[in-house]
């Protein structure tokens, strides 16, 4: 893993020659050694479409491409940082949450409501969170960003484990999610947030939970 948490609110990741990371803008803090920092407008290694995806999701900010030789520290804003390490799995987080994370993952995108039916549709309207979540795939470690830290809580089959959509971070495994709303829409009419929806999250895995509900 080329990723060592130094404290809560910072990592060091290690840059080889020949190896590259991604990483969101403005988060490095310092490096050692000969590093480069390109924007990347092709969203990784998930081509034109992840970038649409994105785009569609909010994010014009393009990624910066860390190569060379040496070590370099990597925070933002002061937030709590999660390292998740990937062994051939794929990982689902808030793509405004990515931090930094390893160039040998593929990047794509998914429409985090597609399991839920119409409600998914209603997430970014009534709760002000995304309609799209980042997927990196493959084996390498990501570092992510929450408020007030973060807890992984197990997903196990029979067991689903439900969510306040603003405090999701992040999940991986063999999960189904579904976005439901907990009250009336007469009870809806305005709540911005908070329990009026619930994101359930079913299978086998795990779902990455932040302290505070607040936004990015």
């Amino acid at each position: 893993m080329p990723f060592r948490e130094i404290n809560s609110k910072m990592v060091e990741a290690t840059v080889i020659p020949g190896q590259r990371l991604f990483s969101q803008r403005g988060a490095m803090l310092a490096y050692r050694g000969d590093v480069t920092f390109t924007p990347n407008m092709t969203g990784g290694q998930g081509g034109l479409m992840s970038m649409i995806g994105r785009r569609v999701a909010g994010e014009a900010t393009p990624l910066m491409t860390v190569e060379g030789s040496g070590t370099v520290m990597f925070g933002h804003g002061g937030h709590h940082i999660q390292l998740i390490g990937l062994t051939g799995d794929t990982l689902y987080v808030e793509a405004d949450r990515l931090l930094a994370f390893d160039g040998t993952l593929e990047q794509g995108t998914m429409f985090l409501g597609s399991q839920g039916g119409v409600m998914g549709m209603v997430r970014g309207q009534v709760t002000g969170q995304g309609l799209f979540t980042t997927t990196l795939r493959g084996h390498g470690s990501v570092a992510v960003m929450a408020h007030g830290g973060v807890i992984e809580l197990p997903i196990t089959p029979g067991r689903p484990v439900h969510v306040d959509p603003q405090a999701y971070v992040a999940h991986h495994g063999d999960i189904r999610n579904k976005l439901s709303t907990a009250l009336g829409w007469r009870d809806m009419v305005g709540r911005g947030s908070g329990e009026a929806f619930q994101l359930e999250l079913s299978g086998s895995g795990a779902v990455y939970v932040q302290a505070s509900e607040e936004k990015l």
